[in-house]
Formats: structure tokens, C-alpha cells, sequence
């Protein structure tokens, strides 16, 4: 490595200005990618831009600029709603564009002026390279091609895959000493272990898992101890799927793609989800236009699907990002595996929920969807619905076998009623 450069791109905080000018579309990762010290420096010198745009997944702190109190300065574009989004969105005071995950790199490439990609790295190893430690999403696909200015904390783990930069491929870099954010497994419920006994025992040892966010697949991945040589191919790598390598149980030895290798897109979890990671060369951590590609996720023989939603009608249309037709978050990579999973020769895909909301008063089985509530999985890319009263199969089913079977699994308080409509409407 080149003393004399590395010495050069070392910059202070307060260069990153220099690197931003009016009009740019500013792209920064999701979750722990995100470069919090340097967005402090923007946002103290917000009246020094004009039309600035920061596009990101899943933002993890809440900020001035997302809620808009630089009007004409900095403005906040999400793909993705989090606790630190959600309610500025609701309020009008940022931007959110659908997508699915897998097409975020060519979203951001045909639809942004690609300025600049701000960025938490991991220290500099012997070599020159930075890794973009918990992650590797939609901003590693444009390593060497977009310039690149680094937050390289010292608390990043070094991870490995398509997710490492050199110096030479950056504009410069900071570096800062600060914990990542944690982000703990919901409490499960009883309801929740129950659905998740549903998924597990319809699980193949050999297997091949994507698991998503929350109590229901964090769940099911606690049951799946007792099941052998399980693979990895997942957008989130969490502090369960942590355990089952760490058990013995996940091998990656009976995968079609990267035998040997827990892939994944970024990791969000505990410290020591982090401390697994790091320096851990069996996790592969490769951009998500590959891992979330339903025509890659599709060459898993075995591949299984683990998804969570709000709220399903008779058609079998799964509401997942908003909830009473109110936005909560976004699509995600939900449809990204459930067709990877329907593409699988041997695939399967289980989309999970509880079958009332609201105490009870509510079922989660609609004849329709509420007003305003979007589709995010189709009905024709829906394999399983699951609740606490059954599986639902439904691919390849009709219309009417469909409505009977999620009538079968909504909680029985409800079912005379959705039975009654359905007559109504000529599915039963």
C-alpha cells in the first residue's frame, strides 16, 4: 500500500462539503452503513446547499433534514420506512419511492445523479481495501465506478465478499469510534411460536432459508435446531440465523451457489451478531442485486421463504407494508424470494401473520384489503399463508379452493362471516 495516499485521502469532518455541491443526489446504505458523523457536518451546514437529495433504505436515526426543517436545502428520499422515517413520512415531510430490493441499484443508477455515496466502513487492512462491514446492499455494486467518502469506525466489523473498496477507489475518509446500533428480537408470543411449529416441521433438512424481519421468522429460526445441514441465502443476516451456524446446524454444504458460504446482503442485530461477523470468512457478503435476484434465489433447489405480513384477502394479495391502509415501511425483499422461492425446483414460500389484530376485533383475513392498504405480494406469487389456525396452500389453487382454505385458517370468531361474503361473491 501506498503510504503517500493513504495519508492524502485522510480527511477532517468538515471536508465532506467540499465534496457536495447543489443539486446532488446523495446515496447512503441501509441500517449500520449509515455515516452518522458525517451527516451531522451536512446537516450544521445546511444553508450552504440547495436542492441536496440523500437516498437510503431504512434510515436508523432520526434527523432534522428527514423531517424537512431545510426546505430548498436537504431532503430526505426513503425506499424503505423505519421507526426513524415513518411518522416524518406520514406528515409529508419526506419522499418515499416503491421498489423492490433487488432492483434498488438500477433504480437509483436510471433515476439519481449518482453523486456521491457516503458511507461507515471498517478500519484499513494491510492491503489498502476498507469493508463495508454489516453491509453490502445497493451501494456496493458501484465500487470503482460512483466516488466514494468513508466513516471508517473502528466498532465496524470487516467483512468479506463484493463489499471490500480500496483506497485508491475513494475520495477520502474520516474516521470516527462509535457503537453500532443494536437492534434486539421482538418478544415472541405464544401465538408466534405456534405458527412458527407450522413452518418448521414443513422445513427439510437440507434446506436453503431466507428469513425476514420480526417475532414470527425470529421464531421459526429457534426451532430449527434439530434440523441438519441447513443453507443460508438471505437478505438479513440476524442474531438467529448466527445461532443455527454457530449450533452446527446451518453448514451451506448442500447449496447449489457458494457451497460453504452464509450468503447475504447486510446484518442487523446484537454486538455480538457484529463480533460473528467480523474477520468470519463464511459469510459472503454480496450486493443485493444478486442475492435478492428471484432468477438466482430460483437455482436453490431447496430454497425456503420466511416472510411476515398485515393483512390478506381471499384472492390471496398480502398487504405487507402498511397496516389499515396506513405506510409502515416499504416492500423490501419480500417479493424478490417469494417468486425466487416459486422459481426453486423443490421451492416453498410461507408468507405468516396472526389471524386478528386490534385485540381480537379484527381479522386479518379480509374478504378485500382495507381502503388504502397496498398489495405488495401478489396473488400469484403467494405459496403458503400461514396463521396460528393452519396453512393455507394456495399455489395452483382457484379462486373458490382459495377463499375456503384462508377461510379454514382465520380465527374462528370470524369465519361465519367470511364464509357468508364469499357466497356472496360466488366463491363459495
Amino acid at each position: 500500500m501506498n503510504i503517500e495516499t493513504y495519508r492524502n485521502k485522510k480527511k477532517n469532518p468538515e471536508d465532506i462539503l467540499s465534496f457536495i455541491k447543489n443539486g446532488d443526489d446523495i446515496i447512503m446504505p441501509l441500517a449500520n452503513g449509515e455515516p452518522n458523523v458525517l451527516l451531522d457536518i451536512i446537516e450544521a451546514n445546511a444553508d450552504r446547499f440547495q436542492d441536496v437529495k440523500f437516498h437510503q433504505m431504512h434510515a436508523l436515526k432520526e434527523r432534522d433534514y428527514i423531517w424537512g426543517k431545510y426546505p430548498g436545502k436537504l431532503h430526505h428520499v426513503s425506499y424503505f420506512l423505519s421507526h426513524a422515517t415513518r411518522k416524518a413520512f406520514l406528515a409529508g415531510k419526506c419522499s418515499l419511492v416503491p421498489n423492490h430490493f433487488h432492483e434498488m441499484p438500477r433504480l437509483l443508477q436510471k433515476t439519481t445523479k449518482m453523486s456521491l455515496i457516503i458511507t461507515a466502513a471498517s478500519p484499513i487492512d494491510e492491503h489498502g481495501y476498507f469493508s463495508l462491514g454489516t453491509n453490502a446492499d445497493y451501494v456496493a455494486p458501484f465500487i470503482g465506478k460512483v466516488p466514494f467518502f468513508l466513516e471508517v469506525n473502528k466498532q465496524m466489523p470487516r467483512t468479506f465478499g463484493s463489499n471490500e473498496i480500496h483506497i485508491s477507489q475513494i475520495e477520502g475518509y474520516i474516521t470516527v469510534d462509535y457503537p453500532l446500533i443494536e437492534a434486539h428480537q421482538h418478544e415472541i408470543t405464544e401465538t408466534d411460536r405456534i405458527i412458527a411449529e407450522l413452518v418448521a416441521e414443513r422445513i427439510e433438512n437440507g434446506s436453503t432459508l431466507q428469513s425476514g424481519i420480526g417475532a414470527i421468522p425470529n421464531a421459526i429460526v429457534s426451532l430449527l435446531t434439530n434440523h441438519k445441514n441447513l443453507g443460508i441465502h438471505t437478505e438479513l443476516l440476524s442474531d438467529g440465523v448466527m445461532e443455527l451456524i454457530e449450533k452446527g446446524v446451518v453448514t451451506n454444504t448442500e447449496k447449489k451457489l457458494m457451497q460453504g458460504k452464509a450468503v447475504t446482503t447486510f446484518a442487523l442485530g446484537t454486538k455480538k451478531l457484529y463480533d460473528f461477523i467480523n474477520n468470519n470468512l463464511g459469510i459472503e457478503m454480496l450486493p443485493v442485486s444478486y442475492v435478492n435476484d428471484p432468477r438466482i434465489i430460483g437455482q436453490e433447489d431447496n430454497m425456503v421463504s420466511i416472510n411476515a405480513t398485515t393483512e390478506v384477502d381471499f384472492l390471496g394479495q398480502c398487504a405487507s407494508e402498511t397496516i389499515q391502509g396506513r405506510y409502515y415501511s416499504s416492500s423490501g425483499g419480500q417479493v424478490d424470494f417469494a417468486r425466487g422461492a416459486l422459481f426453486a425446483k423443490n421451492g416453498k414460500g410461507f408468507i405468516c401473520l396472526h389471524s386478528t389484530a386490534k385485540n381480537g376485533t379484527v381479522s386479518r383475513i379480509q374478504p378485500q384489503l382495507s381502503p388504502r392498504s397496498v398489495v405488495t405480494t401478489s396473488k400469484n406469487d403467494v405459496d403458503h399463508v400461514v396463521t396460528e389456525y393452519g396453512v393455507a396452500s394456495l399455489r395452483g389453487k382457484c379462486l373458490s379452493k382459495r377463499a375456503q382454505e384462508l377461510i379454514n385458517i382465520a380465527h374462528p370468531d370470524f369465519r361465519d362471516e367470511l364464509k357468508f361474503t364469499a357466497k356472496q361473491w360466488g366463491l363459495l
